[in-house]
């Protein structure tokens, strides 16, 4: 039976044997816009398996596809977690709970439900990032009784971000340490377009509770994850939608919003009000910059001084224990 519900018939005519494109694929109507999770579309299709129909004269046959929900976890992805999670926005107020499944039940099995239905909102968990991806983008937007659906990711509320991370921290060896205040949904390290560290990463934790024992366990002591007595600094996460943004359809309209429309685009023209005033933030900006610049030379400078003299102490702290006869 789990392995029923794991599995999702889909049946497309077909004159050729050969797979669609994947914007054909989804039943229903739909397509797989929001395959994102999947590298390439080979990788996709390997989540799918034709299945010959038995229905059908030999000139056109119907071609079946089955997908197989598991092939929509990444190795080592975990499942069900908050980052498979979607606000549903502008719900219907007489929406019931079956109507709110039904509009996601070509995407698996959801693990939670909940609907506010006086404020028109809802929450769902499907079984991967990468499902949770697909039934945004297919169904953000979608009419239901005159309503446009409003879907996003919602916000991760046991996220924490961890700096001061020595460069051999690797993502498991994260995980590992904060998994002693709970369950960990997810542990990255932060690395540039080099592959190299940047000292920073984040933990996922999956509740509140563990994530702010964590917080608070760090603020108050001094949590060491290697050899080097630096211990990380542990903040709650700053979360950002950087995918789908502000778009138009959602401005306020309001009377300040009028009044900075009034002009279009453009570049300011030397030697009128807008250029003296637009040179003035320019040159602010340039200030802060270079104040910004210079704090952060005097911390990293200050960081090399106490390295250095930590690896002194240490040395001399071996000799001593050396000398006592407590290390060989």
């Amino acid at each position: 039976m789990a392995a029923n519900r794991n599995l999702k018939q889909v049946r497309i005519e077909n004159s050729s044997p050969a797979a669609p494109p994947l914007g054909m694929v989804g039943g229903g109507g739909g397509n797989l816009k929001g395959l994102r999770g999947l590298e390439t579309e080979s990788e996709a299709a390997a989540a799918m398996t034709l299945v010959p129909s038995k229905e059908g004269g030999e000139e056109e046959q119907e071609v079946g596809f089955t997908i197989d929900i598991k092939s929509f976890l990444k190795p080592g992805e975990k499942s069900y977690t908050q980052r498979c999670r979607l606000f549903v926005g502008n719900l219907p107020t007489d929406i019931t709970e079956e109507d709110f499944k039904r509009l996601f039940e070509r995407y698996g099995e959801p693990s939670e439900v909940f609907i506010n239905r006086d404020r028109g909102f809802g929450f769902i968990r499907l079984e991967s990032r990468t499902l949770a991806e697909i039934a945004k983008a297919e169904l953000d937007g979608t009419i239901l009784k005159s309503r446009p659906l409003r879907i996003r990711f919602a916000t991760h509320g046991a996220a924490l971000t961890v700096k001061n991370l020595s460069p051999v921290v690797s993502n498991e060896l994260l995980e590992q340490a904060f998994s002693q205040f709970g369950p960990v949904e997810r542990a990255v390290v932060v690395v540039d377009d080099r592959g190299r560290a940047t000292g920073k990463g984040f933990v996922e934790f999956a509740a509140k509770p563990p994530a702010r024992k964590a917080l608070e366990r760090c603020s108050d002591g001094a949590f060491l994850l290697t050899t080097t007595p630096r211990p990380v600094v542990v903040e709650p996460m700053e979360q950002f939608d950087d995918e789908d943004g502000l778009p138009e359809k959602l401005m306020q309209k309001t009377q300040q919003y009028h009044k900075e429309r009034e002009q279009p685009p453009r570049f300011a023209q030397p030697g009128t009000f807008e250029f003296e005033y637009a040179s003035r933030w320019k040159a602010l900006d340039e200030m802060e910059k270079q104040q910004r610049e210079q704090v952060d030379r005097n911390i990293r400078e200050a960081k090399e001084k106490l390295e250095a003299e930590m690896e002194a102490a240490r040395h001399e702290h071996q000799l001593m224990l050396m000398r006592q006869g407590k290390i060989r």
